[in-house]
């Protein structure tokens, strides 16, 4: 089949000889790929930045398609049935996914005591491989795959694998009450998501920032947000804290990760694996957020330590979360959402690229050339 391979940083190709998944377990399923998207996490292995991102690896974990094929114990999809398949791979009957917390999962990645299972992702979050390919293994189907509704369009679909539930949840560990003013640092599509979801939650004022004005100018049109570019800027806390009569926001969510720029000492530090990736973002939300306010994590980082001003954390009494997205308990209310029109979620899409131009696509999406925003890949034998 076609599937991407990884070849090393900044290295990724599309070969037409992998091999097609097949049933390695009773529960499994196979997904023929209808959709499949590039996400701002795979640019983060693409550039070689996540521990033990392993050559031959297949990416991808926003991913859409139909069952062709189920081990002989899944019993909640069948051959012929569209699914949205969740990045994270949950087990659906530990203690974690019992809870709703199916990002946490206890077995789909059980060597590890951080993070459970992700598609297409480091061999640190299982080494599973992902949906940028024709085909993709399904563990535990009878608990991750969601029926795509006959109303619901497949370029929605894709982006409730992901990107929607990550910068709705964003928006939801921050603990939005009515009225508050909410920053969010990074106007890629989970910080996109995550302003919007702002909204839907109470807040009474939403502001973003970034450095790419094609970015700031999308999101102010989507999110109906205030934005600004930080390079433009001598000091953002400063900024923000003239923004909020000298308060500080109420909610500062981090939608950036380990590729944050604005502050030398931490780009380098962070490029050269001193620190799990460069914290910009985490400290300007740190030091930005009111006394007792809250701040939201959903960036990306490795898993060592950063530079971060735990001392203020203490002092102010702030609150600190971060999870990986658990999808498949965000997917219904997500949906009501689509259908009330609250969102559109395909508006974000600016590329579609055939799978066969992955690795162009990669480089255009990594390099935010051409007003990219969100590029989806088409398999070469799908025409819908």
């Amino acid at each position: 089949m076609l599937g991407l391979n990884y070849r090393g940083p900044y290295r990724v190709r599309m070969d037409r000889d992998r091999p097609i998944p097949e049933i390695q377990h009773p529960n499994d399923a196979i997904v023929q790929v209808v959709r499949s998207c590039i996400c701002g996490s795979d640019v983060h292995l693409y550039h070689g930045l996540v521990p033990d991102t392993r050559v031959g690896t297949t990416f991808g974990h926003e991913f859409v398609g139909m069952v062709v094929e189920t081990g002989p114990t899944v019993q909640n999809i069948k051959v012929g049935d569209m699914v949205l398949v969740p990045f994270n791979i949950g087990c659906g009957s530990c203690e974690y996914c019992k809870e709703g917390l199916y990002g946490n999962c206890n077995e789909s990645n059980a060597m590890s005591t951080t993070s459970g299972g992700i598609f297409g992702y480091s061999h640190t979050t299982g080494g599973f491989d992902g949906g940028q390919a024709e085909f993709v293994r399904v563990p535990f189907a009878d608990v991750g795959p969601y029926i795509v509704p006959p109303d619901i369009d497949l370029d929605d679909a894709v982006l409730l694998t992901d990107v929607v539930p990550t910068g709705y949840q964003a928006a939801e560990m921050g603990d939005i009450r009515t009225g508050d003013t909410v920053v969010v640092f990074g106007a890629g599509p989970v910080g996109i998501f995550a302003a919007k979801s702002a909204w839907l939650l109470g807040a009474g004022r939403v502001i973003v920032f970034d450095k790419e004005e094609y970015r700031l100018d999308f999101v102010r049109k989507y999110a109906q947000c205030e934005a600004y570019n930080f390079e433009a800027i001598d000091d953002v806390v400063w900024f923000i804290k003239k923004l909020t009569d000298w308060k500080g926001a109420d909610v500062c969510i981090e939608a950036v990760g380990c590729e944050a720029v604005g502050r030398a000492e931490q780009t380098i530090t962070g490029r050269l694996k001193l620190q799990g990736g460069s914290a910009t973002a985490m400290v300007w939300a740190m030091n930005s957020v009111k006394r007792g306010g809250n701040v939201s994590v959903v960036g990306v980082y490795g898993p060592t330590g950063n530079l971060v001003p735990v001392g203020n954390m203490v002092n102010k009494g702030l609150t600190l979360r971060g999870n990986q997205a658990s999808v498949k308990r965000h997917i219904p209310h997500l949906i009501e959402h689509i259908r009330a029109g609250r969102l559109n979620p395909k508006e974000i899409i600016t590329h579609r690229v055939p799978m066969e131009e992955a690795a162009e696509a990669y480089h255009l999406f990594s390099n935010r050339l051409d007003g990219c925003i969100k590029a989806v890949l088409i398999p070469p034998s799908i025409s819908y």
